[in-house]
């Protein structure tokens, strides 16, 4: 699934083509990718149908456009593979098109949530007063949301009992960091994914979430990170920032830092990567 950089270099494509512009109709090409509308495909199409979109917004991971003139917003969930691209009208349909919306002014593109594994998709919602779909109030804020509270974290990381990774990745603590990030910015930080949160100090968890940001910004500066072509932005151009991640993906090669071979360990059906020289495993863990 797309991580913070990935859905962020999306919803930047969308606040440029797609923002101010009236729904002129909304065809919905395969019924799973609304099935978080509980409503159906017939009603999503109805309600969207001469409302216009306000400015994309994000929060960790999750996407939605906000409708100008209403309570309520469409929230995109890209799953494994869902794609948002802004297309022109006369082009071919891609293979695995699920939803089309057009628009009712004189610019020559739609919008297309295209998605081949089908996980993903679009629903409509109710706001919250904080003008969040309802769906997801209980998701944390980001790291790179400006009234993210450092100070809060910290507290709250030390009361979770728990591990640094397992608390990465609790989007109810901190959204947005996936397991490829969690990884680099463990990594940068010198620290085990296993290591206990009760032990971390205030330093050592400034110093982890300046981590975070730092790596979610490189990520940012180059379009996110793609290993294929399943994640792309809004003009179908994937990002670059594979080519720069020191410890992901790179087992059996050598730690940028210290030369030892990087490890790969079976993690919640996921992998962990890791330098066993410079993160060192707490004791408790064998």
């Amino acid at each position: 699934m797309p991580e913070l950089p990935e859905v962020e270099v999306v919803r930047r494509g969308l606040e440029r083509w797609v923002a101010g512009r009236t729904v002129a109709g909304v065809e919905v090409l395969h019924p799973r990718a609304v099935r978080r509308h509980l409503a159906g495909g017939e009603d999503f199409a109805d309600a969207l149908k001469g409302h216009r979109f306000g400015v994309a917004r994000r929060r960790g991971k999750y996407l939605w456009i906000p409708l100008d003139d209403t309570d309520a917003s469409v929230l995109g969930h890209l799953g494994m593979s869902g794609q948002l691209l802004v297309q022109p009208q006369e082009a071919l349909d891609e293979k695995h098109l699920r939803i089309r919306v057009r628009f009712d002014d004189a610019l020559d593109t739609e919008l297309r949530f295209v998605d081949q594994r089908t996980f993903g998709g679009l629903s409509l919602h109710p706001n919250t007063p904080e003008g969040l779909p309802d769906v997801i109030a209980h998701i944390a804020r980001d790291p790179l949301d400006e009234a993210f509270d450092d100070e809060a974290f910290h507290t709250a990381l030390r009361l979770r009992r728990t591990t640094i990774k397992r608390a990465l990745l609790d989007q109810s603590l901190i959204s947005g960091v996936g397991n490829i990030y969690a990884d680099e910015a463990l990594w940068r930080s010198r620290v085990h994914y296993e290591r206990p949160t009760a032990g971390f100090t205030r330093p050592r968890t400034a110093e982890l979430l300046g981590h975070v940001r730092d790596v979610m910004n490189a990520a940012l500066a180059v379009g996110g990170t793609s290993f294929d072509s399943l994640y792309v932005n809004v003009n179908g151009e994937s990002g670059y920032f594979d080519r720069s991640l020191d410890a992901y993906g790179r087992e059996g090669e050598p730690c940028k830092r210290c030369g030892n071979a990087i490890s790969r360990r079976a993690w919640m059906n996921r992998s962990s990567y890791f330098c066993p020289r410079c993160q060192r495993p707490p004791r408790a863990v064998s």
